[in-house]
C-alpha cells in the first residue's frame, strides 16, 4: 500500500474503499483485492491513482476506466480525479519451474488439419497483441513447413550471440522459426526424437526478451509436435482454428481432445474463413456453413474466440510478408483479429488470476 498524502478530508482508506465496489468485469472480483491499484495520492480534493490491468489488451478497459473514476468521484471532498491506465500481464508460474524463460504465457495455436489458415491466425494475433501494447513473441514450431518468415516478412539467417541465436524483430513481434535455418525449398522430414529437440532448442537456444505472451504455430493434426511441446514446456492454453464446416469440426475436436488428453487448457476456439463479404455489392456469402465454430464451443463447453472473414485481402497481406492488422489496421478483417486477441488476453488473464483452489482436509 502506498504512503497516504492528501491536505484535505479525503483519505487513501475511502479512495480504496470506494474502488473495492469496482468489479473487474472478466475476473468478477473487485479491483482492490486484485491489487490493480496503485499510487495513490491526494492533494486538495484531487485524487491522483494508477489502475494496473491484467493486460494492455483488456476488452473491457473503457468501462473498468468509467466506472472507477465514477467511484471516486462519489466521495464527498473529492473534486477532480486524474486516472492513469497501466498493465502488468500475470504470469503462469508453472513455466518458470520448467524451463528458465523470460516469458509470462505459452500460447499454442493448433488445427485438426491443414489449410484452415491457423498459421495466419497465429500471426495476426500476436501482431495484434503487439500493437495493443503487450511484449510478444511468435515461434514457428510448424517444424513440417514452416511459413511465418514468409508471412512475417523476413528472409534472413538469424546472428548468434552467446551462443544463441537472435530473434528477428518485426512489427513489433519477437519470431523465430526452423525456416530461418534451412533452404526454403528442402523438405524437412523428421523422426520424433529429432522433432523433440528441434522444438525444445527453438525455445532454449533463442535469446528471447521479456515477453508477455509467446504465440507458438503448431503443426495440423495431433502428432509429435504437439506431444513434445506440451512435455517441454507448461502451455497457458490451446488455441483451435477451424473453418465453420462439419468436417472441419470433426477435425478440430480431435484437436481439442488431444490438448485435453496433454492437461493443456483449451483457452478457445477461432472459427476462421467464417463468411464472405463482397466487395462489390457488401452481400454477405457464408461459403462454409458459417456458425459452426460457435455451436462447437457452446458443445464442448469452451469459449468461443471470434470470427474471421474469408478476404482475399488475408491471403495477399500473407504473402506479401504484411499482415493484414498491419496493412488494413482499420478494416473489419483487422477488427476481428483485435477483438479474438482480446478475447484471448482476458481469458488468460481470468485462468491465471483464479483463486487456488481450497485443500479440503479428509
Amino acid at each position: 500500500m502506498t504512503e497516504q498524502k492528501h491536505d484535505g478530508p479525503v483519505t487513501e482508506q475511502q479512495v480504496l474503499a470506494a474502488l473495492s465496489k469496482v468489479q473487474e468485469p472478466e475476473l468478477h472480483r473487485d479491483l482492490v483485492s486484485l491489487n490493480m491499484v496503485r499510487d495513490i495520492s491526494i492533494h486538495n480534493g484531487t485524487v491522483n491513482f494508477t489502475i494496473v490491468l491484467t493486460t494492455p489488451a483488456c476488452p473491457l478497459k473503457t468501462q473498468i476506466e468509467k466506472e472507477a473514476r465514477a467511484a471516486v468521484l462519489s466521495i464527498p471532498g473529492v473534486t477532480n480525479v486524474n486516472l492513469r491506465m497501466d498493465a502488468s500481464v500475470p504470469s503462469d508460474k508453472r513455466i518458470f519451474s520448467k524451463l528458465s524463460l523470460p516469458v509470462r504465457n505459452v500460447i499454442a495455436v493448433a488445427s485438426g488439419k491443414g489449410g484452415v489458415g491457423k498459421t495466419t491466425v497465429a500471426v495476426n494475433l500476436a501482431v495484434a497483441l503487439s500493437q495493443m501494447g503487450a511484449a510478444v513473441g511468435l515461434l514457428d514450431a510448424d517444424i513440417y513447413g514452416p511459413n511465418i518468415p514468409i508471412m512475417m516478412g523476413l528472409r534472413e539467417r538469424p546472428t548468434v550471440r552467446d551462443d544463441k541465436l537472435v530473434p528477428f524483430t518485426a512489427y513489433g513481434v519477437q519470431v523465430m522459426s526452423m525456416g530461418f535455418l534451412v533452404p526454403a525449398e528442402q523438405a524437412l522430414i523428421w523422426r520424433g526424437p529429432l522433432l523433440h529437440k528441434a522444438i525444445r532448442q527453438l525455445f532454449t537456444d533463442v535469446l528471447w526478451g521479456e515477453l508477455d505472451y509467446m504465440v507458438v504455430d503448431l503443426p495440423p493434426g495431433t502428432g509429435d509436435a504437439q506431444l513434445s511441446l506440451a512435455q517441454l514446456v507448461p502451455l497457458t492454453g490451446g488455441v483451435i482454428v477451424s473453418t465453420p464446416q462439419d468436417v472441419a469440426w470433426a477435425d478440430a475436436v480431435r484437436g481439442l481432445t488431444a490438448f485435453r488428453q496433454l492437461g493443456v487448457p483449451v483457452l478457445g476456439i477461432v472459427e476462421n474463413m467464417s463468411y464472405f463479404v463482397c466487395p462489390h455489392c457488401g452481400g454477405r456469402t457464408e461459403i462454409f456453413s458459417h456458425g459452426g465454430g460457435r455451436r462447437a464451443a457452446e458443445r464442448l463447453g469452451v469459449p468461443f474466440l471470434g470470427a474471421i472473414a474469408l478476404d482475399p485481402a488475408i491471403r495477399e497481406s500473407g504473402d506479401e510478408g504484411v499482415p493484414v492488422v498491419v496493412r488494413n489496421p482499420d478494416s473489419p478483417q483487422s477488427a476481428s483479429f483485435r477483438e479474438v486477441a482480446r478475447n484471448l488476453a482476458a481469458r488468460i488473464s481470468v485462468m491465471n488470476l483464479a483463486p487456488a483452489p481450497e485443500l479440503k482436509l479428509v
